[in-house]
C-alpha cells in the first residue's frame, strides 16, 4: 500500500529503464563501428609517414654516396700531392743556393725541376699567389704581422715564408705569409 502513496513527481522524474538503456548504446555502437575505421586509418596514416622518410632517408643515402665517390675520384691523388709538397720545397732551396754561372748541376737542377712543375701542373695543382695579394684567410695563414712601409700596403702579403697549394678547386696547403699591419 505505501507504493501507491509514494509522490507522483518522484515517478515521472524517473526515467524507464527502455529509455536510459537506449540513449547511452548508441554513442557506445558509433564510437565502436567508427573506432576499427580511425585505428585503421591511423594506421595507414602512421605506415604512410614511415614508408616516405624511409624513402627520403634512402633517397639522401644515394646522394651523400655518390657525392663521396666523385669526391674521391676527383680528390683521390691528394694524399700523394701532400707528400710531394716538402720534396719540392727542397728542390727549391737546393736551386736557390746553386752557385751562379754555368754550371752542369745546376742545368740538371732545372730540368728536374721544370718537369715537376709540368707534372704538379697537369694534374691540377697550383700555386697560390702571394706577390702583393691582400691577406685572405681562405688562402693565407699570416706568420707574423709587420707595419705597413705605407698604407697602400695595409691588409697585404709583404712576404711569403711557404708556399701555398691548390688541388683543383681546394687549398691543401695554406701559403704561410708575413702581413703588413
Amino acid at each position: 500500500m505505501k507504493k501507491e502513496k509514494e509522490d507522483p513527481i518522484e515517478e515521472s522524474q524517473q526515467v524507464p529503464e527502455n529509455q536510459e538503456q537506449e540513449a547511452t548504446p548508441n554513442t557506445e555502437t558509433e564510437a565502436t563501428a567508427d573506432n576499427p575505421l580511425d585505428k585503421l586509418l591511423d594506421d595507414y596514416a602512421k605506415l604512410n609517414d614511415n614508408y616516405m622518410r624511409l624513402l627520403a632517408d634512402f633517397d639522401n643515402y644515394k646522394k651523400k654516396t655518390l657525392k663521396e665517390k666523385s669526391d674521391l675520384l676527383k680528390y683521390g691523388g691528394e694524399s700523394i700531392v701532400r707528400n710531394l709538397l716538402p720534396i719540392i720545397d727542397d728542390f727549391e732551396r737546393a736551386i736557390a743556393h746553386l752557385p751562379e754561372g754555368d754550371d752542369p748541376n745546376k742545368e740538371g737542377f732545372n730540368l728536374i725541376y721544370g718537369k715537376f712543375q709540368k707534372f704538379l701542373t697537369d694534374n691540377g695543382i697550383t700555386v697560390i699567389d702571394t706577390d702583393g695579394a691582400v691577406f685572405d684567410t681562405d688562402l693565407h695563414e699570416a706568420v707574423t704581422t709587420f707595419p705597413a712601409p705605407d698604407e697602400s700596403m695595409k691588409g697585404k702579403v709583404m712576404d711569403c715564408t711557404q708556399k701555398g697549394y691548390m688541388y683543383r678547386d681546394k687549398v691543401i696547403r695554406y701559403a704561410k705569409v708575413v702581413v703588413a699591419q
